[in-house]
């Protein structure tokens, strides 16, 4: 075991130079000129692993807006304290997504922040699973008036492959990216 980011790693990543596939499927989740991720170098690891990752990734362009994904991630990664996901995230993702100071923590402490009623169905949906698993009629109804039935798949979906990632990020005990945003010390008064 070797030391990342000055603290001990439970798997060792891959270190360049990566083999041809690997810096192919780096290549195409990175943006140009940034370093793959330490989670995504861990789980090269094993190849076929971080492959069928790579296949089911959903980070490409779908059937909702980015603001839309971002907050089911950035939830779902909260809800499982996923620190270094959700961190990863905020840092690449949450200007884009015109996420305020306050809704982004409200993502990891919950609370309105002014959500839009799809958004609000959002984070219910993100909730509601973590919770207790299955959806309820109500909930259900609440969605089905902002999504599409192909909408709602991508959602579970998401949710679904976040917590994953989720489970990989703290199993592992992935340090932060040095670029990483925190989970804010509090929730932000609204």
């Amino acid at each position: 075991m070797g030391k990342e980011y000055g603290r001990m790693v439970r798997i060792a990543p891959l270190n360049p130079p990566y083999p041809p596939d690997i810096r192919a499927m780096f290549d195409a989740i990175m943006p140009e000129g940034v370093e793959p991720l330490l989670l995504f170098r861990t789980l090269a690891a094993n190849s076929r692993i971080f492959g069928r990752l790579h296949a089911g990734g959903l980070l490409d362009r779908g059937l909702l807006t980015l603001r839309q994904r971002e907050i089911v991630i950035d939830r779902t990664c909260a809800l499982n304290g996923c620190e270094y996901e959700w961190g990863v995230h905020v840092a690449f993702f949450a200007a884009k997504a015109k996420l305020t100071p306050e809704q982004i923590a409200a993502t990891v402490y919950g609370g309105n922040a002014g959500w839009s009623a799809d958004e609000s169905a959002l984070i219910g949906l993100c909730d509601e699973l973590d919770a207790r698993r299955q959806v309820s009629d109500a909930n259900w109804q609440r969605l089905s008036k902002h999504f599409t039935p192909e909408q709602i798949l991508e959602i579970v979906a998401l949710i679904g492959f976040y917590r994953m990632v989720s489970l990989y990020a703290n199993a592992l005990q992935l340090p932060l990216e040095p670029f990483s945003a925190r989970f804010p010390t509090a929730r932000i008064s609204q």
